[in-house]
């Protein structure tokens, strides 16, 4: 008796707090709510804890932010950046940036889980890399990054036998990310097999939702990029009234004095960082690059089939490529034309039509920041279309969803092939 006496007296305090701490993790309560100064830090901090969460997404949409979503060209934030000109123009919107280097159409759709309810009938500008789309698809360990198990058992608790959610489960056990609860992998293998869960997968569901959803408000503004005052240095360099051609004139100006040691008309530090000792060995590299065969069509037909769903209404925005490097390196421009033609024939196929193309702009001075993402003037010109898309009223998007695109002919197609289909398509 004393011996148990004395292991309850080590031990019992250690057992009643596991027992006190799973009891509130699993509880369906709230116990964490948060102010308008986390929200506006959260969004421009591209946090990848922020983007594979759900409550602190859900909070600043609920607030009006606008997503605004795509991958590494967020991160490029000069004074034309859409933060900051809409927060120096006082604008009747704020951009929530959702993604960084890495995060293409699966991470972004398996982000989208969670804040499903905030993006019915609202708005999105989602841009859209040539780069994602290559013959592998999505680098895994770069999912990895941004992918939680919250995202999929969001999901997992209305999943239906649908094709859109067989493909979106396979293409996650796809991820070795996936397999990290064997719950929750047995979960996915039955969606994507069209077989309904069970009782006791159902709850498993709700108690680990309720336990990654506590987790997610106690941790996912620790360590938290702050890049406010960021935009606010960038956003003192603006005039005070908005003028294009002032803005122009100001971006060309930058531009001109912030590319200054290399040929490509790229970044000073980007140069010095991370281009100037790989040039010479990257002559004529790219030029058997392609953009056109790959399963990231597939990937981003879950986000527009998504998207439909929401009924939100989304601009998309297609950048260009830095045409000084394009042609050192020898990537061919006419396989990013055959690209560009089979991305907007598969958006506008299904009713997304607010396209914003620049693909043709990639020659334009100081429109890029370096080789592949925008700046200055690529910024600007890109502001064109958003800031009326957003700050106006728009007509209700009419979508209809062809569930060919998820089929991997569609998705590997190229070359004549893909030029016979979608001149016979088109025609009809």
């Amino acid at each position: 008796m004393k011996l148990k006496k004395k292991l309850f007296e080590i031990f019992g305090p250690v057992v009643c707090a596991a027992v006190i701490l799973i009891a509130i993790l699993v509880s369906p309560f709230n116990f964490r709510s948060f102010n308008s100064k986390t929200i506006r830090e959260a969004a421009v901090s591209q946090s990848t804890n922020i983007f594979k969460g759900t409550v602190v997404k859900q909070k600043a949409l609920e607030e009006g932010y606008v997503p605004f979503m795509g991958s590494s060209e967020l991160s490029r934030m000069d004074p034309m950046h859409p933060s900051v000109l809409a927060q120096k123009y006082d604008r009747n919107y704020r951009p929530f940036l959702l993604g960084a280097a890495g995060s293409q159409s699966l991470s972004q759709f398996w982000g989208m889980q969670g804040i499903n309810n905030q993006l019915k009938g609202k708005k999105v500008v989602f841009i859209i890399s040539p780069q994602w789309f290559v013959k592998r698809g999505i680098n895994k360990n770069a999912f990895a990054l941004y992918y939680s198990n919250l995202q999929a058992v969001t999901w997992l608790k209305t999943a239906k036998n649908t094709l859109m959610d067989r493909y979106a489960a396979r293409r996650l056990l796809d991820m070795p990310s996936s397999h990290s609860d064997k719950m929750i992998e047995q979960c996915l293998l039955q969606v994507a097999a069209g077989q309904k869960l069970n009782k006791a997968e159902k709850i498993y569901l709700d108690l680990k939702y309720n336990e990654l959803i506590h987790e997610d408000q106690l941790f996912s503004t620790i360590g938290m990029n702050d890049r406010v005052a960021k935009i606010d240095r960038e956003a003192s360099k603006l005039p005070q009234q908005y003028n294009y051609q002032k803005l122009d004139s100001l971006a060309y100006q930058l531009g001109a004095k912030n590319t200054t040691n290399n040929p490509f008309r790229v970044d000073n530090a980007f140069w010095n960082n991370r281009l100037k000792s790989q040039v010479p060995k990257l002559h004529g590299e790219q030029a058997k690059f392609d953009y056109v065969s790959s399963p990231e069509f597939g990937d981003f037909q879950l986000v527009l089939n998504q998207f439909a769903k929401d009924h939100t209404n989304v601009l998309f925005v297609i950048p260009p490529i830095n045409a000084r490097w394009a042609k050192y390196t020898g990537l061919r421009m006419s396989m990013i034309n055959e690209f560009n033609q089979k991305i907007k024939y598969q958006l506008q196929k299904q009713g997304f039509n607010n396209i914003v193309d620049l693909t043709n702009d990639g020659k334009e001075p100081y429109f890029m920041q370096d080789t592949i993402h925008l700046g200055w003037r690529g910024w600007l010109k890109m502001d064109q279309a958003v800031d009326p898309f957003l700050s106006n009223d728009q007509p209700a998007p009419e979508y209809h969803i062809d569930n060919y695109f998820y089929n991997k002919n569609w998705q590997m197609m190229q070359g004549k092939k893909l030029k016979q289909y979608l001149q016979t398509h088109q025609a009809n």
